[in-house]
C-alpha cells in the first residue's frame, strides 16, 4: 500500500526573492552547431504515480510535484552544474535525428519535456516536472555536439548547488547537509513509531546521526514509558523529554525523534524552548481522503493554533503510513526543508545565535543578548 502524501507545508519566505535577470551565453562558435531556444512554457503529462502528491507551500499551493521513483530511462543523460547554469547530455547518436527542426525542448521554472521526431513519430527523451529547483524559462539553449544533445538550464539561485537535474531521494539526500549547514532536525508528531521511522531515514539519508528520546527518557527513568504514565501521568515524562532536549540544543548534525502523544513535550506549548535550537518537522496522518481535503484540514489545524505541534518549521500531512514506504514521508520532509531554507538563506545562522544565547523561547523574533523573558523588554536583534 502506498503512502500517499496529501501536503507538506512549510513556513513562508521572510523576504522577497530577487532575481538578477542576465544571459549568460557560453562562448560557442555558432557555425559548428544547431541551435534551438526554449519557448518558456511546458504542457506536459506528469509520469509519476497518482498515488503519491505532495503540495508545497504555506497555506497555499506554491507549486504541486509528484513523489515517486524516477524512471530507469530518464537516468540516461550526463549531468553537470556549471555555477549560474547546469548542463544536460542526452545522447541521440543511435535515434536517427536528421534535423535540429526534429527536436522540441520545453520548459518552465520547474519543468521540462524533450522530445524528439524519428521516422513521423514524436519520441519523449526526458519529462519531469521536478526540476531540482527553479530555472529561468526564457534563458535555455540547446545546441547538437556531434551525437549528443546538449541542454543548458540557467538557475534562478546561481549559489545552489544541484547533485542532480532532477528532484529525488538521491538528490535531496545529497543537496540537504549544504542547505542546513549542521542544524539538527527534531521530528515531532503523534506517533512515536512514525517519528523514529522517519527520523532513521532521514538520519541514514542526509549522513547525521539518529536519536530517539524514547531510548533516552527509558534509560533515565529505569522503566518503560507505557508503566511510567500509568503510575505517575503524562507530565513527568514530558518533563524528562524536555530535559533531554535541552541537552541535545548545542548538538549538531542530530535527527531527533521525539515521543509521541500528549506525553511527549512537543505536545506543550511550554516545553518549545529547546525544539527551536533545531528545524522541526510536524508529521501527521491526515484523515482526508483527497488532496483538496488533506489541504482543508491542514490549514485549520494550522488557523486553530490549539496544538503546540502548530509551532513547527515543516508541516507533512500523510495518508496510509506504511513503514515500508518511511522513504517516501523522509523525501517529503527534505524536500519542504529545502524550501524553507530556500525562501529565508539566513534561518540557519539565526537558529546558531539562538543555541548561542540558550535558547531563551524567543524564537523567531531573537532578543539582544542579557535580554530576560521576565522583564518584557522590546530589544530586538
Amino acid at each position: 500500500m502506498d503512502v500517499l502524501l496529501l501536503s507538506t507545508l512549510s513556513n513562508p519566505p521572510l523576504v522577497p526573492e530577487k532575481t538578477l535577470m542576465r544571459i549568460l551565453y557560453p562562448g560557442i562558435p555558432l557555425r559548428n552547431y544547431r541551435l534551438g531556444f526554449g519557448n518558456g512554457f511546458l504542457q506536459y503529462r506528469p509520469f509519476f504515480s497518482s498515488g503519491s502528491r505532495i503540495l508545497m507551500g504555506r497555506w497555499a499551493s506554491v507549486s504541486s510535484t509528484a513523489i515517486s521513483a524516477i524512471p530507469s530511462w530518464m537516468k540516461n543523460y550526463e549531468f553537470y552544474d556549471c555555477g549560474p547554469e547546469v548542463e544536460l547530455r542526452l545522447d541521440i547518436g543511435a535515434i536517427g535525428v536528421e534535423s535540429s527542426n526534429d527536436i522540441f525542448v520545453d520548459e518552465d521554472d520547474l519543468s521540462l519535456l524533450i522530445r524528439v521526431k524519428t521516422s513521423g513519430t514524436l519520441r519523449t527523451l526526458m519529462q519531469t516536472d521536478c526540476l531540482f529547483e527553479r530555472i529561468k524559462p526564457a534563458e535555455t539553449i540547446w545546441y547538437i555536439d556531434e551525437e549528443q544533445l546538449v541542454v543548458n538550464l540557467k538557475k534562478q539561485d546561481s549559489e545552489l548547488k544541484w547533485p542532480d537535474a532532477i528532484e529525488s531521494w538521491e538528490s535531496l539526500r545529497m543537496a540537504t547537509p549544504q542547505l542546513l549547514k549542521g542544524t539538527s532536525i527534531y521530528v515531532i508528531g503523534e506517533s512515536t513509531e512514525i517519528n523514529e521511522a522517519v527520523a532513521n531515514v532521514l538520519a541514514i539519508g542526509i549522513g547525521y546521526t539518529p536519536l530517539n528520546t524514547s531510548e533516552l527518557v527509558q534509560t533515565c527513568s529505569g522503566r518503560s514509558i507505557d508503566s511510567w504514565v500509568e503510575a505517575e501521568g503524562v507530565e513527568p515524562v514530558a518533563e524528562t523529554e524536555a530535559l533531554i532536549l535541552e541537552s541535545l540544543s548545542s548538538h549538531v548534525r542530530v535527527v531527533v525523534a521525539t515521543l509521541g502523544g500528549c506525553h511527549g513535550a512537543a505536545s506543550q506549548h511550554d516545553k518549545w524552548r529547546h525544539l527551536h535550537a533545531g528545524f522541526t518537522i510536524w508529521l501527521s496522518e491526515s484523515k482526508a481522503d483527497d488532496e483538496w481535503s488533506a489541504r482543508e484540514e491542514a490549514s485549520r489545524s494550522i488557523k486553530d493554533g490549539n496544538l503546540a505541534y502548530t509551532k513547527a518549521d515543516v508541516k507533512v500531512k500523510f495518508a496510509r503510513w506504511d513503514a515500508h514506504h518511511a522513504q517516501e514521508v523522509a523525501q517529503g520532509c527534505l524536500k519542504a526543508l529545502k524550501q524553507l531554507v530556500l525562501s529565508d538563506k539566513k534561518l540557519t545562522g539565526k537558529k546558531s545565535i539562538y543555541i548561542r544565547l540558550g535558547c531563551r523561547g524567543d524564537w523567531p523574533d531573537i532578543r539582544a543578548p542579557g535580554w530576560d523573558p521576565s522583564t518584557g523588554t522590546d530589544t530586538y536583534m
